[in-house]
C-alpha cells in the first residue's frame, strides 16, 4: 500500500524556520513529481511548492518564493520542505502529495501548476506565533 508520512511540524517563532521531511513507500518514487501542499483554518488548500521527478524542476508559490526550499532524494525516497522566514500566515498543516494516484487508497486531490497531485498522509501541524 502507498504511504505518504510527513513530519517535522511544530511551533517555531516568527522570522524562524523548520524543516518538513516526507517519507514515501509503496510505489516507483523517481517516477513522480512531489509537492508540498497546506490547508489553514477556514481556507482552501494551497500548494505550496513542487518538485520534478528528477529534482529539475522546481516551482513555488508566490507567498513562499525566496522562503521555502523543495528537495528530494530518490535514494530514499523522501521529499523536504525548508522553511525559513516564517509567518503567522504560514501557519497551517502542511501535507506531502504526488502526481501518483494510488489504488486501494483514500485520497484527496490538488490542482497544482504542474497538474493534479494526490495526498493522503495525516499531515503535521506548523504554528508560528511568538
Amino acid at each position: 500500500e502507498a504511504q505518504l508520512v510527513e513530519s517535522g511540524g511544530g511551533l517555531a517563532q516568527p522570522g524562524g524556520s523548520l524543516m518538513l521531511s516526507c517519507a514515501a513507500s509503496g510505489f516507483t518514487f523517481r517516477n513522480y513529481g512531489m509537492s508540498w501542499v497546506r490547508q489553514a483554518p477556514g481556507k482552501g488548500l494551497e500548494w505550496v511548492s513542487l518538485i520534478s521527478s528528477n529534482g529539475r524542476l522546481i516551482k513555488h508559490a508566490d507567498s513562499v518564493q525566496g522562503r521555502f526550499t523543495i528537495s528530494r532524494d530518490n535514494s530514499k525516497n523522501t521529499v523536504t520542505l525548508q522553511m525559513n522566514s516564517l509567518r503567522s500566515e504560514d501557519a497551517a498543516v502542511y501535507f506531502c502529495a504526488t502526481s501518483f494516484r494510488p489504488a486501494g487508497v483514500k485520497f484527496l486531490s490538488v490542482v497544482t501548476a504542474f497538474g493534479t497531485h494526490n495526498y493522503w498522509g495525516q499531515g503535521t501541524q506548523v504554528t508560528v506565533s511568538s
